[in-house]
């Protein structure tokens, strides 16, 4: 059993107990291990702590030989927002791929295998899935993230994503409540606002965390945004309104609630993380999540210190700190006793079926498959900083391993078509793409390309907007390394 350092109080206790902080190195710092001695439960692991599957295992293996119950939380999403493959791309395709596939026993295997990996390397709270419905084309930081602009398709294919994490003893974290698709504005930079009414937001955003709650999320995670039909004067991470009445006492939600992550600008820019902390657990929130950005002792010493003057001026009850502390211990027992996943073997070919069926082909009937080397031109957007631009996309590798000689460039800005022109010289183009509809200076190089070279496959690796064109189009839904090697498979004809 974990064991609390003496002298460590309860109020000191409590305020470590709530915090999700994050650090470097592929190793535990002193630092962590130490707080997790005096009281913090939970851990929260990005990119840059994985080197491989082993060693995130012996990473693990570490915090619990200091806290054996510690939560070991990780984002997780497969498709575009991969930890556990932050260097090759996911071996999953991504949320908008599985509902463009629609069929709810696939995701249901995906999310089951996803979470069987993530189990055998000892993490066990994965903030996933996203049931945000993307109702909103010009979304800069949902996008294929969410299963689709459909209610009732986010809905079911949240449940069943819910189902198959959980059935393999891994905590599923529904994010982002209550609904972060109507958007246009990324939460990392800036507060975006939903000016949507009551009716519409219970109609449409809710929906999938109802169906999420039905099927037993563990975790819930609160999204950095306003909505002035639920509360005006605060984001929803740190609104009562949003995280008590509505989640807790209109839904009935009775697990844990985690924040976004507290640096992201829509609360750090506006009240900082101290003050954004303490009101956040205040408004209902339970853990606290930080350390995307920051990651050393220093802002866990802060956090603690916040929280602990926050409850001795009275400005946040004892009793809600010790509430969220519970909960937090509570999540922590469940995970302990959590049974692995006993349905047969591993499925480590579900992603890859499951990526092939995602494409939509445009083209197909009078397309002869390449048996040259071509060239490989990707239209670059800035990637969103959930994604990250550490993890490789596209279809370049891919093509390369079925046609050896593939060559590949990178473009982006207005002369991106006539610079991918003069690159590829003779050969045979592939125009990769992510979400044309949203880049206008990538649908101008397209217009460039085909009008030069009408031959030109072009392979939609984002949102599918804009109009099928090109020889060949091939709509993927997402950008994980699976999703570039079933468009590969097509255009060499594999």
């Amino acid at each position: 059993m974990t064991t609390i350092a003496s002298g460590t109080d309860t109020l000191t206790r409590d305020a470590l107990t709530v915090l999700q902080p994050g650090f470097t190195g592929t190793t535990a710092p002193d630092w962590l291990l130490r707080r997790l001695g005096e009281g913090l439960a939970s851990v929260g692991l990005f990119g840059r702590n994985i080197a491989s599957p082993e060693q995130l295992a012996a990473l693990t293996a570490q915090l619990r030989a200091e806290r054996d119950d510690v939560l070991v939380a990780i984002d997780e999403e497969g498709g575009d927002v991969t930890r556990l493959e932050v260097r090759s791309g996911s071996s999953f395709p991504g949320n908008h791929a599985l509902g463009a596939v629609d069929d709810v026993e696939l995701t249901r295997q995906v999310a089951s295998e996803l979470g069987r990996r993530l189990a055998a390397c000892g993490v066990n709270l994965n903030w996933a899935p996203s049931a945000d419905v993307n109702s909103n084309p010009a979304n800069p930081v949902i996008g294929v993230r969410s299963f689709g602009a459909d209610t009732a398709l986010v809905a079911r294919h949240t449940a069943a994503y819910v189902t198959g994490l959980q059935s393999a003893g891994v905590a599923a974290c529904t994010k982002h409540f209550p609904g972060h698709g109507d958007t246009a504005v990324d939460s990392h930079h800036a507060l975006p606002r939903i000016d949507a009414a009551v009716e519409v937001l219970s109609d449409r955003e809710l929906s999938p965390f109802r169906a999420a709650i039905a099927a037993g999320t563990r975790a819930m995670m609160s999204a950095h945004i306003l909505i002035p039909a639920l509360d005006s004067d605060h984001p929803a991470t740190l609104s009562r309104p949003v995280l008590t009445d509505l989640l807790r006492g209109d839904l009935g939600y009775t697990g844990l609630i985690v924040t976004d992550g507290m640096e992201m600008q829509a609360i750090a820019a506006t009240y900082g993380i101290e003050r954004g902390s303490v009101l956040a657990l205040a408004a209902g929130a339970d853990a606290i999540c930080v350390g995307g950005g920051l990651a050393d002792d220093e802002t866990v010493r802060r956090l603690r210190d916040a929280l602990i003057a926050a409850v001795r001026s009275g400005e946040l009850p004892e009793e809600r700190l010790a509430e969220a502390a519970e909960r937090v211990r509570e999540l922590a027992r469940w995970t302990a006793t959590a049974p692995p996943a006993t349905e047969g073997a591993a499925r480590t070919d579900v992603g890859l079926i499951a990526a092939r069926r995602a494409l939509k082909v445009t083209g197909a009937a009078d397309f002869t498959p390449l048996t040259e080397a071509p060239y490989v031109a990707a239209f670059t957007p800035v990637a969103n900083i959930a994604v990250g631009d550490e993890t490789p996309w596209g279809v370049a590798a891919e093509l390369g391993r079925l046609l050896p000689g593939t060559e590949t460039g990178s473009f982006a800005g207005e002369d991106a078509g006539r610079e991918a022109l003069g690159a590829a010289g003779d050969r045979r183009i592939v125009a990769v793409v992510r979400d044309e509809h949203r880049h206008p200076w990538m649908a101008t190089a397209l217009d460039i390309l085909l009008e030069a070279r009408p031959d030109t496959i072009v392979v939609e690796m984002g949102v599918p907007q804009a109009p099928p064109r090109g020889a060949l189009h091939i709509a993927t839904h997402g950008a994980a390394r699976v999703c570039g090697r079933a468009a590969a498979e097509v255009i060499a004809g594999e």
